[in-house]
């Protein structure tokens, strides 16, 4: 045991066994940043190859004779095309850190989970989770996950648009 002792201080007080460690380290850390981009570049491509895949059906394109040959398209009603960053419309559930939203202009409903850097906001000022009601009117901004869900940046409550108040308030502006 004495003599391994030994033999590592001797080891590394020598120039060679220093600058070998230095050259390990460094490739370590290469590896490292290349993996880091492999990851970014694999993330990367399945995006695009996802996007690629449902191109006509995310612009509301489909095939004219429905047999999936690409021998020409039609474009569908962009009008019901859902929006996947957000909702308008009433609350209809709220659950454990999620709302559920009929959104308006598509009459789906919509799962909205909610974080604690979600935003939310009545007219102009902040409100917590706690104080949003089944029936709201809420306009939300976020972002799609993969389970379909948007994750909420910014909830704003407003008035009924078909409620008296609403027709109050847009008198005094025009």
């Amino acid at each position: 045991m004495q003599k391994v002792k030994e033999f590592l201080s001797n080891v590394s007080k020598l120039k060679i066994f220093k600058i070998v460690v230095c050259v390990f380290g460094c490739l370590v850390v290469a590896i490292l940043i290349f993996r880091a981009g492999m990851f970014a570049g694999i993330e990367k491509a399945s995006f695009g190859e996802n996007w690629e895949s449902n191109y006509f059906k995310n612009f509301g394109i489909e095939n004219i004779n429905n047999n999936g040959e690409n021998s020409g398209v039609a474009v569908k009603n962009f009008d019901n095309f859902p929006n996947p960053h957000g909702a308008v419309g009433k609350i209809l559930k709220i659950g454990n850190n999620s709302i559920v939203v009929l959104d308006d202009k598509d009459f789906t409903e919509k799962n909205v989970i909610i974080s604690s850097d979600t935003i939310i906001k009545s007219v102009r000022e902040n409100i917590s989770f706690d104080q949003l009601n089944v029936d709201d009117f809420v306009v939300i901004i976020g972002r799609p996950n993969e389970d379909g869900q948007i994750e909420a940046k910014l909830i704003r409550v407003m008035p009924d648009p078909s409620s008296k108040d609403v027709s109050i308030i847009n008198n005094k502006f025009n």
